[in-house]
């Protein structure tokens, strides 16, 4: 993996087997055959599931229009 898969940047650090961290927009992400898993990195240093915090932004904005 030479690019973020959310920001396309090559700020990317290992901090685990198959996990990485970009230093551009702040994400961990997975990598494992072919199933890449991303996860934002919240205040406290938990992770939350980054298609999670994706799909509650969309629902938002479907509620609102």
């Amino acid at each position: 993996m030479t690019t973020c898969p959310v920001c396309g940047q090559r700020g990317i650090g290992k901090v685990g087997a198959d996990q990485y961290y970009c230093w551009d927009c702040c994400v961990e992400f997975t990598v494992r055959d072919q199933d890449i898993r991303i996860f934002n990195v919240e205040s406290d240093g938990t992770l939350t599931l980054y298609d999670d915090l994706i799909q509650g932004t969309v629902n938002l904005e479907v509620q609102k229009g």
